[in-house]
């Protein structure tokens, strides 16, 4: 019997299947059967990958991560119903380029904020409004805004896992003694971004 090579027969190329991806993601739209959409970008920090819901942001991710790992997680902790789908984030990739060039001191795109509960939450919540741009606070410090001043090592938790890093700006916490600390994009990644904003 004789093979038919079937890619010889019907030619594919990049240009057709980034076009069927197109119509396959304006499809689940239209349809309203994408939970989760997702692309990258490219940063001073590498590759980020960036993830939302019809709600809002939900996922930044840092290369280190792992591509299929992060999407594997959302799946499993959200919805089956992910897709490389571009367009739904222009408006938080816009922002991002604005912020590593300078031009963006603050954030303004919807957040999801389903990854993180409790006192996890309350800390996220009080890290997105309390600690601006170019300046540094204390896990101390963000235990006290969070209303348990007790829960140093509950806060350094809460910003090793945070879900939306950079947007939500855990790398501006810091150690009582001025150290950084750990950072879910690691070290380099949490200077380079103290550096961009000029904190001390």
């Amino acid at each position: 019997m004789t093979s038919i090579d079937l890619a010889a027969l019907y030619p594919v190329d990049d240009a057709d299947i980034a076009r069927l991806h197109t119509r396959l993601a304006t499809a689940a739209e239209h349809d309203d059967v994408l939970d989760v959409a997702y692309r990258t970008v490219d940063s001073p920090v590498g590759s980020l990958l960036i993830a939302a819901t019809p709600i809002g942001l939900v996922r930044v991710a840092f290369d280190s991560e792992g591509n299929d790992a992060v999407l594997q997680s959302l799946s499993d902790r959200i919805s089956s119903r992910v897709l490389n789908a571009p367009a739904r984030l222009d408006a938080v990739a816009s922002q991002l380029d604005e912020y590593f060039s300078g031009r963006r001191h603050r954030f303004d795109v919807p957040l999801d904020w389903q990854l993180s509960k409790g006192f996890r939450r309350t800390v996220l919540e009080h890290l997105a409004t309390d600690i601006g741009y170019g300046t540094t606070a204390s896990y101390g410090t963000l235990a006290r805004l969070s209303g348990s001043p007790k829960a140093v090592r509950a806060v350094g938790t809460t910003c090793a896992t945070n879900p939306i890093p950079v947007v939500v700006p855990c790398h501006r916490v810091v150690r009582a003694d001025g150290t950084m600390g750990q950072y879910r994009g690691g070290p380099v990644a949490k200077r380079t971004l103290l550096d961009l904003e000029g904190a001390q």
